[in-house]
């Protein structure tokens, strides 16, 4: 679990300061993102044509929590995904690609005012 993570659970009320949004709307946020990924994978895999079982390759070293604040954190503070990698104990690559991969979907779901401040900022 990353120290940010931990930091959110120990300190709940620090979570606006470091992710633009309350402890309760970051765990509705976290649960309607958990339903819509696992939508979006179920989608993609019902698609795909098989001839090896599913289930194998390597598991992804962050949880979807972790992946969704990284994404958070991001938009709300700018910084290099250098340092959100080092932040997370991931590759800059990985922070790059876990970025990509929860923008479009938290688009979805969070207000677009917070998408537009990221934007803007960028």
């Amino acid at each position: 679990m990353s120290d940010i993570l931990n930091n959110i659970e120990e300190n709940p009320k620090e979570t606006k300061r470091l992710i633009g949004m309350g402890y309760e709307q970051l765990q509705q946020l976290i649960y309607n993102a958990e339903q819509l990924h696992d939508e979006q994978q179920a989608l993609l895999e019902s698609k795909k044509v098989r001839i090896i079982a599913g289930g194998g390759g390597r598991k992804s070293k962050l949880s979807i929590q972790e992946q969704i604040i990284l994404t958070l954190v991001y938009l709300r503070h700018l910084t290099t995904f250098q340092l959100l990698g080092i932040q997370f104990g991931v590759s800059e690559s990985t922070a790059n690609d876990t970025f990509n991969y929860w923008l479009p979907l938290l688009r979805e779901l969070l207000l677009s005012s917070l998408i537009e401040q990221g934007k803007k900022r960028i």
